[in-house]
Formats: structure tokens, C-alpha cells, sequence
């Protein structure tokens, strides 16, 4: 079996295409499998670390607007559909997999165009421009709420399978988890408040926390902070700049990005973090209480829908964007440890967590394949 994955920008369009690669390895060792991305994305940085290859074309999300930019952004991505043909043509694939970002319009376009079978993955409560108008060209369109699928026109077929993650081990022991806790240099003991933004960071987040800190808010509980590896620096400097030397201050542990993301997760007694739907199902199958912050101004306000999706079983606290600040979050902290209600919040986080599904994937993989 030969794949081709499609998969370009943030962890969260990345890691699916990674899991649905680590799935097909596990069923079927020959199989070869190469990842189209871009060179701009966290595919740069994710894949290889993951032993795959990594194919790069260019391509752009396009604006509207009429600009030189613009025009060149859109050159370049119709090079990149020229990019795809060429690596498709040479790498023969019996099967082409978009799993997010602009790249899969040049790669699913191009699969189609050779009748290579496709399919393509949609993690969001509303699916994207990409999905909406590949629909009509994509053989399978596989998602993971039962919303999306009403909201994706003229697919030739829409099933539900949940969304791709990392391997994440449910049998973590409390020494397991006191360890990874002390792996950061904090104290088991208390609780911890695990914070990111997504692959990226979040500058809003990020400087709540610096607040927060700051203003030694977190007499409760400690905090540990993945900020995205490009904000690092920038957060560090705003920490110095209130006299916080990260490095020394009891409670809190910063830190750019963590790869061990489930584990760190499981080990933690709060997440605080954006709703990409990766981090949701991540969230339902550990079962962890959270308080989503929903990244504004995205397509369809598709980040709110998801964190919904959690509120609704009461297994989540919904702060928006721009009401977030360092008093609102301690309180809602405070509010959820004094309450003594996380262990309930995370067997709700549990009750939907839609199970096996990379293998529900597979099944779709190889029902496609023995079609042809």
C-alpha cells in the first residue's frame, strides 16, 4: 500500500495525519507513506520527528482582497498544484489522505485529477472552505461531530470516526503521573494548572498568565505554561520585565512547546487551552476538566461550537477571548478546585468520547481501497 498524506501548518491538521500514518504502519508494515506539506508549517518540524518523509509545495490560504500579495500568494499556489502532480505522478499512491490546511486543495485536486482514490478529514464542528469545496472530488469524507455532517453538500460519502490523535496511554499510575510532574520541577503535590495555546501559543493566554503571576494570584494551585516556540522569548522578556525570573519562581514552569502533550495532560489536574477539535478529543478520551478559551475570528466561529460540545456535558468552563484576563481565570480556577468537582467533570469529559478511532478509519481505508 502506498499512501500520500496531506497535511500542512498546526499541530492540529499535522497530528491527525500523523496518527492515521502510525495506524496504517501498525496494520500494514510495507506500507510506504509520504507526507505533501508546506515549508512554512510545523510539518517542517513534526513529521521528520515522527520518520516520515516530508514532501513541500507551495501553497497559501487566499484573501478576498485585491492586493500584490495576494496575486503572488496565488502564483505560487497554483505552482503548487503543478508541485503535487509531479510528486503524485512519481510516488504512484493507491491512496491520497488530506487531513487540514491549504495543502490539500493542490493535493486532493491533484489525486482526483489522476483517479487516485481520496479522502479527506474534517476536525471541526463546521468544516472548512477546503472540505466544502472538495466535496464533489473526495470519495470519503471522514468527521468528528455529528454536526459537521449535514453541513458538507453534494459528498459522495460522510462518516463519523472521531478525530486522529496521538498514542495516549490511559494507564498512567500515580507514580507515573507524580514523575511527569516532577519532570517540569513542580510539585506533585499541588495542583497543576497545565496552559497552552495550541502548536502556535497564544498571546492573548500567554499574557493572562504573566498577569496572573505577576499579581501572585496562584497561591492555590502552580502553573505550567507551553507558550509555541516562536512566543517563547517574547513571554520570558514580559516575565523579566515584572521582576519574574522563570527559571526561579516556585509554582510556575514555562516552557515553549511540549511533544509529550497527552501524558503532560493526563498528569495535570486543569487544562486551560484553546478547543481545536484535536484538543477536544484528546480531552475526552483522558478525561480531564477544562476552561476553553475559543480562538476568535476563525471560520465559522468553529473553535466556540467545540468548546460547546463540552460545556454541554458540563466537563468544561467557556471563557471568551476578549473577556479573558488574570482575575477572571484564578476565579474560575479557584472555582472548579474549591468545588472538589474534577473528578466529575472529567468522567462528563469521558461519557463522549467516541472510541476506537483509528480503527473506524481504517475500516473506511481499506473498504475504499478494496472498492478499486
Amino acid at each position: 500500500m502506498k499512501v500520500i498524506i496531506a497535511a500542512a501548518g498546526t499541530a492540529g491538521h499535522i497530528n491527525p495525519g500523523l496518527a492515521i500514518a502510525n495506524k496504517i504502519k501498525k496494520e500494514n508494515s510495507d506500507a510506504e507513506i509520504i507526507f505533501i506539506g508546506t515549508s512554512r508549517g510545523l510539518e517542517q518540524d513534526l513529521v521528520p520527528r515522527a520518520g516520515y518523509e516530508l514532501k513541500a509545495i507551495d501553497a497559501y490560504g487566499l484573501s478576498s482582497k485585491i492586493s500584490i500579495d495576494n496575486l503572488k500568494k496565488i502564483l505560487k499556489t497554483l505552482k503548487g498544484f503543478f508541485e503535487a502532480r509531479k510528486i503524485i505522478k512519481e510516488f504512484k499512491p493507491d491512496l491520497v489522505i488530506g487531513t487540514g490546511g491549504y495543502i490539500c486543495g493542490a493535493v486532493i485536486s491533484s489525486a482526483s485529477h489522476y483517479k487516485i482514490p481520496t479522502m479527506l478529514h474534517e476536525s471541526n464542528a463546521f468544516p472548512g472552505k477546503a472540505v466544502k469545496m472538495l466535496a464533489k472530488k473526495t470519495d470519503v469524507i471522514m468527521v468528528s461531530f455529528e454536526e459537521a455532517i449535514g453541513r458538507i453538500s453534494n459528498a459522495k460519502k460522510v462518516v463519523l470516526t472521531g478525530t486522529p490523535t496521538r498514542e495516549i496511554n490511559l494507564n498512567m499510575s500515580l507514580a507515573d503521573k507524580i514523575k511527569e510532574i516532577e519532570g517540569y520541577s513542580l510539585n506533585p503535590a499541588k495542583p497543576t494548572i497545565l496552559v497552552f495555546g495550541g502548536s502556535q501559543g497564544a498571546k492573548k493566554i500567554n499574557d493572562t498568565i504573566v498577569e496572573l503571576i505577576t499579581k501572585k494570584l496562584n497561591k492555590k494551585y502552580q502553573i505550567l505554561l507551553a507558550t509555541g516556540a516562536k512566543q517563547y522569548d517574547a513571554v520570558k522578556e514580559e516575565f523579566q520585565k515584572n521582576n519574574i525570573d522563570i527559571d526561579k519562581t516556585n509554582g510556575l514552569k514555562v516552557v515553549p512547546y511540549i511533544y509529550k502533550m497527552a501524558e503532560t495532560m493526563y498528569a495535570s489536574d486543569i487544562i486551560v487551552c484553546r478547543s481545536g477539535a484535536t484538543t477536544i478529543t484528546e480531552l475526552t478520551k483522558i478525561g480531564k476538566p477544562s476552561i476553553l478559551i475559543p480562538l476568535p475570528n476563525v471560520s465559522n466561529n468553529h473553535q466556540q461550537y467545540n468548546a460547546e460540545v463540552l460545556e454541554k456535558v458540563k466537563s468544561a468552563k467557556i471563557i471568551k477571548n476578549d473577556e479573558l484576563n488574570a482575575e477572571k481565570l484564578n476565579d474560575c480556577i479557584e472555582n472548579m478546585l474549591n468545588k472538589g468537582n474534577l473528578e466529575e467533570m472529567g468522567n462528563n469529559a469521558k461519557k463522549i468520547a467516541i472510541d476506537n478511532i483509528e480503527d473506524r478509519i481504517y475500516k473506511e481505508i481499506t473498504t475504499l481501497l478494496n472498492k478499486e
